[in-house]
């Protein structure tokens, strides 16, 4: 999966930002989230990715991979999709999807 850096992707978005989980409502989406369809996850589900540096609501959204966000409980990496050349710092990333 490491080899996806630098990639250009489409995320689905089925989460926009400003919206809550449609089964959990304390978790307020405040980036744009979604999947990447046809790619397929360890989860046997398409990859779930976060979208930032789009800071409205998109249905759709093509950029490059800047990051993975390895995860400890969970099986499922997550990706990180910003616009082309935009560079955010680990703190940057962070800082937005925690959530």
């Amino acid at each position: 999966m490491y080899n996806i850096l630098g990639k250009i992707v489409t995320v689905t978005v089925d989460r926009t930002m400003g919206t809550f989980h449609s089964k959990y409502s304390d978790i307020f989406y405040t980036v744009n989230y979604g999947f990447i369809k046809n790619m397929m996850a360890p989860d046997g589900e398409d990859q779930d990715a976060y979208v930032l540096g789009v800071d409205y609501p998109v249905n759709e959204f093509t950029g490059s991979v800047v990051a993975i966000i390895h995860r400890l409980n969970d099986i499922e990496d997550k990706l990180v999709v910003a616009p082309q050349n935009l560079l955010l710092t680990k703190n940057e990333i962070m800082k937005q999807v925690y959530f």
